[in-house]
C-alpha cells in the first residue's frame, strides 16, 4: 500500500480530509439548524466573541469588557482565546457576514473541525500511512464523541485548542528527524501557540504529556539528549511566543473562585469501566456521574469513534502478536495512560476527566491505522480479520447490551446499522480484495458510523438549550447608560427550553449575554470566577448572584449610602421567579415590568462612572473634599476625566465604576499615581490637594508588558530562523 509522497499532494489531501469533515458536519445541520447551539455557547462563546468582533472593528483590542464585570477580564477568563491569532481573525472574519447566532456557532466551530482534521491528516502521512488510512484518521480525531457532542457544540475553548494539538505533534515529529535541517526546531513553535492560546487548559497539559513522551521516546532509542534539544528548543520558543496567555491565566487563577473547586466536582464526568463497550456501540448505556455528581443512565457517546478503531487495534494484535505490540508498543503506552487519566477523579483546579478522550481518541485512530496498514501486506484468514472481527464483536455486545439491561434509548435503530456496515466491510475485503475501494472501506465505514450514532442519538448530552433570539443585540427595552446588577434563578434550570421554550433573556441577560446589547451589566459567565465582586457576592459560574448575598444587597445595601451605591449600579432587574425589590422605595422607582421580570431604576438617574467621594467606610476616620470631574471617556482597557481639586489641606478621593484587577497604572497628566481598590470591587485614586490635570487610568498589568516583551522576541527570532532557513534551502537546491 505504499505510496508516492509530495508536500502538494499532502496539501490537497489536507484540504479533502477537512472538505470531508465539513460536508459531515453540513449533513447534521441540514438535520438540525442548532446543534451547535447549546448551554456555553450561548450564556458565553457567542456574546463575548460579538464583543470581540465589535472591538477590533473600532480599533481596540479586546482585552478587557465594559459590559461584564464579572467576566470582564478576557485574558484572564483563557477560554477566549484572547491571544490566539488564529481564534481572533476566524472571528472577525464570521462576523462580517449576517449569520444568525446558531449559523455563527457552526461556523466558527466547522472552521477548526476542518483544521483538526487536516493536522490529523498531515501527522498521519508523515508515518507513511496512504492517504486512505490519513484520512480515516483525520475523521476519527475530529468527529469523535466527545469533540461533537461537547467540543464543538458547547466548550468552544476545548476544540480551539485540541483543533491543533496533531499539527504540534506533527511539528514536534518533524523537529525529531535528524534527516531534516539544524533548522527543524521551527516546525513546533508556531503550533505550541496556537495550542496554548487556543484557550483550554487541559489540551496544554495534553500537549506537555505529548512532549515529555516524544523525548523519552526518542532519548530511549538513542541513549542521547542531543536528538530531542530541537523539540524542547522549538517548544520554548512556543511556551515565549505565547507568554501572554499563559501569564494571564496563571496571575488571574491565584485567589479566584476556580482554586476553591469542591471535591465532589473532580469525581464528575469520569469515564466508567462499565461504559468501555461504548467503543464498540455508542447507545451502550451504563451510569455515569453527571455535574451534581448524580449517578445517571448515560450512552457511552463521548466513546463513538465510528466502530472501525478499537476494531482494528484487536484485529492488529491477533493478527500480528507481538511484531506488532513492538511496531507500535510507545504509542500503545501512551494510549493506555491517557485513557487511565479519563478514568481516574481529576484534581486541583482541573475538573472531569472525560476531557482527556480526544486524545484518547486521536492516539487510537493513529494505533488502528497502522494496525490496518500492517494487516493489509499480511495474509490474514477471516476469523482474523478486521471486518469479521467487527461482525462478532457487534453482535457479541448487542447480545450483551439486552442481557444485561445496558440497550437504553437508543439501541434498536443503531444496532442495525452497525450490523449492517459491518456486513458491507466483510464483502468490501473479501470480494474486492484486489480493489482501492478495500482501501477506502475504513473510511467509510468510520463516516458512515459516526453519522448514524449523531442521527439516532442526540449529540446534546443533557446540557440545557435556551431560546435566545437576535432581539438580544438590542438593548431595549434597558438603558445603556445605567449598570445593571440581575437577580436571576439558576439559568440552566429555569430559562432551558424545556422549562421556557419561549424567546427569554431580554430583561435578565443571563450569563454575558449582555455583551450582545453593549449593556453594562455586573453579572456575567465566569468559570474562573477572577474578578473580586465575583468572589465577593458569591457569583456561580452562570452570573446568578448568591441568593443570601443578592437579598442583603437589595433590602440592606441598595439605598443612597449602600454597597451597590459605591459599585455605582443604578439598574436593578429583577426576574419574575424572585419575589424581592430593592429598597427603600424612595430610592428606586420601577421603570418595567414584564412576564420575564421588573426592571429598577434609581430616582436620581444615572452615576457617572469617575466619581469624587468625601467619605467611604474602608477609611472610616477621613474625609475628602469634592472634586471636579469632567470630560469623563470611559473605554475599554482605560478611563480619562479631567479633574480639578480644591486647594486646602484635605485631598480628593475618587472612585471608578469599573471591576478591580491587578495592574491599572494611574497618571495625572505626566506624574504617576498610585492605584487601590475598594476591597478588590472597585479601582480609586487619591488625589493631593490642588491637583488639577487630565487624569488616566490605564489596565497595563505586569504579565502583559513582559509577557509581550518576551512573545515579540520569539517571534522576532522564528521570523528571522524562517528567513535563514528559506535561505539556506535555496543555496542547497
Amino acid at each position: 500500500m505504499s505510496e508516492p509522497r509530495s508536500t502538494r499532494a499532502d496539501i490537497i489531501g489536507a484540504i479533502a480530509s477537512g472538505t470531508i469533515v465539513t460536508a459531515f458536519c453540513l449533513l447534521l445541520l441540514w438535520r438540525d439548524p442548532l446543534l451547535f447551539w447549546n448551554d456555553d455557547y450561548e450564556l458565553s462563546i457567542l456574546p463575548v466573541f460579538t464583543y470581540v468582533a465589535r472591538s477590533w472593528s473600532e480599533g481596540h483590542w479586546p482585552l478587557l469588557s465594559p459590559y461584564s464585570w464579572v467576566c470582564s477580564n478576557l485574558a484572564g477568563e483563557f477560554q477566549y482565546g484572547t491571544f490566539s491569532v488564529f481564534v481572533n481573525a476566524a472571528v472577525i472574519l464570521i462576523w462580517k457576514f449576517p449569520l444568525t447566532f446558531p449559523q455563527q456557532a457552526a461556523a466558527l466551530s466547522i472552521t477548526h473541525l476542518f483544521i483538526l482534521a487536516a493536522g490529523a491528516f498531515l501527522l498521519a502521512r508523515d508515518r507513511k500511512l496512504p492517504v486512505a488510512l490519513s484520512i480515516f484518521v483525520g475523521l476519527v480525531a475530529a468527529l469523535n464523541g466527545w469533540i461533537i457532542c461537547w467540543g464543538a457544540t458547547d466548550w468552544f475553548g476545548a476544540l480551539g485548542a485540541f483543533a491543533w494539538l496533531p499539527w504540534a505533534w506533527w511539528g514536534a515529529e518533524r523537529a525529531l528527524d535528524p534527516a531534516r535541517s539544524h533548522w527543524r526546531f521551527l516546525w513546533l513553535a508556531p503550533f505550541v501557540y496556537l495550542v496554548i492560546t487556543g484557550g483550554f487548559p487541559y489540551t496544554v497539559v495534553m500537549l506537555g504529556l505529548l512532549l515529555v513522551w516524544l523525548s523519552i521516546r526518542e532519548f530511549v532509542r538513542s541513549r542521547s539528549l542531543a536528538p530531542i534539544l530541537p523539540i524542547l528548543f522549538g517548544a520554548s520558543l512556543g511556551l515565549g511566543l505565547s507568554a501572554p496567555a499563559w501569564l494571564a491565566i496563571l496571575d488571574y487563577v491565584h485567589g479566584s473562585g476556580r482554586e476553591l473547586e469542591p471535591s465532589l466536582a473532580h469525581w464528575q464526568w469520569i469515564v466508567p469501566p462499565a461504559a468501555l463497550p461504548g467503543f464498540i456501540l455508542p447507545c451502550w448505556t451504563v451510569k455515569w456521574a453527571d455535574f451534581s455528581t448524580r449517578y445517571l443512565p448515560h450512552p457511552a457517546t463521548e466513546l463513538a469513534c465510528g466502530l472501525v478503531p478499537p476494531i482494528a487495534l484487536m484485529a492488529g494484535f491477533i493478527g500480528r502478536g507481538r511484531a506488532f505490540v513492538r511496531q507500535i508498543g510507545w504509542e500503545l503506552v501512551l494510549l493506555v495512560l491517557v485513557f487511565i487519566i479519563s478514568m481516574l477523579p481529576s484534581a486541583g483546579m482541573f475538573r472531569w476527566s472525560f476531557r482527556w478522550l480526544p486524545f484518547c481518541h486521536l492516539i487510537l485512530a493513529i494505533c488502528a491505522a497502522e494496525a490496518l496498514l500492517a494487516l493489509h501486506d499480511t495474509n490474514v484468514s477471516v476469523i482474523k480479520s478486521p471486518s469479521s472481527i467487527a461482525l462478532a464483536l457487534v453482535a457479541i455486545t448487542s447480545a450483551a447490551m439486552f442481557a444485561f439491561g445496558t440497550s437504553g434509548k437508543y439501541a434498536f435503530s443503531l444496532i442495525w446499522v452497525f450490523l449492517a456496515l459491518a456486513v458491507i466491510w466483510v464483502l468490501a475485503e473479501f470480494l474486492l480484495p484486489d480493489s482501492r475501494l478495500r482501501r477506502w472501506a475504513p473510511a467509510f465505514v468510520t463516516f458512515a458510523g459516526l453519522l448514524a450514532t449523531y442521527l439516532c442519538i442526540p449529540t446534546n448530552c443533557g446540557v440545557p438549550k435556551y431560546n435566545l433570539s437576535q432581539e438580544l443585540t438590542k438593548p431595549e427595552p434597558l438603558d445603556p447608560s445605567r449598570l445593571y446588577l440581575s437577580f436571576y434563578p439558576p439559568a440552566e434550570n429555569a430559562y432551558r427550553t424545556e422549562t421556557k421554550p419561549g424567546p427569554v433573556g431580554q430583561i435578565v441577560r443571563p450569563g454575558s449575554t449582555s455583551m450582545w446589547g453593549q449593556l453594562h451589566f455586573i453579572n456575567g459567565y465566569s468559570p474562573i470566577l477572577t474578578a473580586g465582586v465575583a468572589r465577593e457576592f458569591k457569583f456561580a459560574i452562570h452570573g446568578e448572584i448568591d441568593w443570601e448575598v443578592g437579598r442583603r444587597l437589595l433590602t440592606e445595601e441598595a439605598g443612597a449610602d449602600g454597597e451597590l451605591t459605591r459599585l455605582g449600579v443604578d439598574g436593578i432587574v429583577v426576574a419574575a421567579e424572585i419575589g424581592l425589590a430593592p429598597q427603600p422605595s424612595s430610592e428606586w422607582e420601577l421603570a418595567l415590568s414584564t412576564d420575564e421580570g421588573r426592571v429598577f431604576h434609581r430616582r436620581t438617574g444615572p452615576f457617572a462612572r469617575v466619581r469624587s467621594v468625601t467619605s467611604i467606610d474602608s477609611r472610616p476616620n477621613e474625609q475628602f473634599v469634592a472634586a471636579d470631574i469632567s470630560q469623563i471617556k470611559d473605554s475599554r482597557n482605560q478611563v480619562e476625566a479631567d479633574v480639578d481639586v480644591p486647594r486646602g489641606d484635605r485631598p480628593a478621593f475618587l472612585t471608578f465604576s469599573r471591576p478591580y484587577f491587578r495592574g491599572y497604572k494611574g497618571k495625572l497628566d505626566d506624574k504617576n499615581l498610585a492605584v487601590d481598590s475598594y476591597h478588590g470591587l472597585f479601582p480609586v485614586v487619591e488625589l493631593p490637594p490642588g491637583s488639577r490635570g487630565r487624569l488616566v487610568l490605564n489596565y497595563r498589568p505586569q504579565w502583559l508588558v513582559y509577557g509581550g516583551g518576551l512573545s515579540f522576541l520569539c517571534a522576532a527570532f522564528c521570523i528571522v530562523s524562517a528567513f535563514l532557513a528559506m535561505r539556506q534551502r535555496r543555496r542547497g537546491d
